[in-house]
């Protein structure tokens, strides 16, 4: 994905772009694909005397393939089952066997090997049985009177060829099917900050995990009331998919809309875990959680944390760990069981608080499987803590990416949300 940089003023939107990767272009045809030595054509013919003529018809092309044979369907399905892993890319198959007649013989064939093309053979009398059995799934017909080595080998190519082509149509359509749901997800998952004034400016990034390729149930927003005051808020649902993606969506909405209906601090934090609680698919699945509200002033913030890593503080050209209380993540303990706290942090006149998920900090960074770590990020965003907002966030992303390129990368999708402000005299 290319990432999404953006800087949010009074009223302006972040850019985006889809976090789901672009299906790739379908290759050009290739006729020699999945028919070499290695691959054997399953010939399923229970006369003998036609059994032979296909022999030979083959030895006389130019096909350089093993043919393996079958007297009845019971024996070909019983071959394409025992052969699982093996190429067997071509069955040529009549339809007139001791076992099975007609049509269902090409349907239980491609119910077992649906990777296979299967070329009928028919009588001359048959082209309608032909016509059919291609209209079944087949990839061709050939009628067996009228057999010479060259339409024989022609016609398994041919089909072979159609057959891959099918399969990566229906891949590239899964693919584009993925890759809108990937951007519906995203559109849920980060939405574009409601700011009204210029006291405080977003920067944010967002990329999904490298390792799984799916998105994951990161999610972020940022609101700002009527009365100034500017909330934010991050999260992680634990695991990866579209159902913890689904889920961040949820409860990204649920804390909007709980924030701008009045709800703030801890009680939005137990609000959360109820709609957690009541959409998770599964018991296990929990989610970490930090809200950040920066009143009109700016010179506290309120923070509430469950289960979430600290905060940056940035101020001038130093950056530091912000530690707050942390309680349970969401969904962690009944309810009722705790309750999370809130911290006042004192700001700077002028600074920044970067708000991130822990796949920021734990990819792989050594041969030996260490992580790269608070006390590393500290480190890294330290260094380039002389750099503008945009160039900072672009940096510590990139530079967290690049430590683990080597190792595996991250996996686990990652999230910044970098607010700044500067406080009028």
């Amino acid at each position: 994905m290319t990432s999404a940089v953006g800087a949010q003023g009074s009223g302006a939107r972040l850019p985006r772009t889809s976090t789901a990767p672009l299906p790739s272009p379908m290759p050009a045809p290739d006729l020699r694909v999945g028919m070499d030595a290695s691959s054997t054509i399953l010939l399923v013919e229970d006369d003998d005397g036609d059994a032979l003529l296909v022999e030979e018809m083959l030895r006389d092309g130019d096909l350089t393939v093993r043919l393996n044979r079958a007297r009845s369907l019971a024996d070909a399905l019983g071959m394409l089952e025992r052969t699982t892993g093996t190429r067997t890319p071509c069955v040529l198959l009549d339809l007139h066997l001791p076992d099975a007649q007609g049509l269902d013989v090409v349907h239980q064939v491609l119910a077992t090997a649906p990777d296979a093309a299967v070329v009928v053979l028919t009588g001359l009398a048959e082209e309608g049985v032909g016509l059919s059995a291609v209209a079944a799934g087949a990839q061709d017909y050939l009628m067996k009177g009228s057999l010479d080595p060259m339409v024989l080998a022609r016609s398994i190519r041919y089909a072979v060829q159609r057959r891959q082509i099918e399969q990566a149509a229906v891949a590239l359509e899964a693919s584009r099917m993925q890759a809108r749901e990937n951007a519906r997800l995203e559109r849920g998952l980060l939405p574009s900050p409601l700011l009204e004034g210029g006291s405080v400016k977003v920067y944010s990034r967002y990329e999904p995990s490298r390792a799984s390729g799916l998105l994951s149930g990161d999610f972020f927003d940022v609101v700002e009331k009527a009365d100034g005051t500017v909330h934010a808020v991050i999260g992680d649902v634990s695991g990866h998919g579209p159902d913890e993606a689904a889920l961040g969506v949820c409860l990204r909405v649920a804390w909007r809309s709980f924030t701008l209906a009045g709800v703030t601090g801890t009680t939005v934090c137990r609000l959360m875990q109820r709609v957690l609680v009541a959409e998770r698919t599964g018991t296990e699945i929990f989610a970490t959680v930090t809200t950040v509200e920066l009143p009109p002033g700016l010179t506290k913030a309120k923070v509430v944390r469950a289960g979430h890593p600290p905060l940056m503080l940035r101020q001038n050209a130093e950056v530091r760990m912000a530690e707050t209380t942390v309680g349970p993540a969401l969904g962690m303990l009944p309810d009722g069981a705790f309750d999370w706290h809130e911290d006042m942090l004192d700001l700077p006149p002028v600074g920044a608080l970067a708000l991130f998920t822990d796949g920021l900090f734990e990819g792989r960074i050594s041969t030996d499987g260490r992580r790269l770590g608070e006390e590393g990020l500290l480190a890294l965003a330290s260094a380039c803590a002389d750099r503008g907002a945009e160039e900072f966030v672009s940096a510590v992303m990139s530079e967290t990416r690049a430590l683990s390129a080597d190792h595996g990368g991250h996996g686990d999708d990652v999230a910044l949300l970098y607010l700044e402000w500067s406080r009028q005299k």
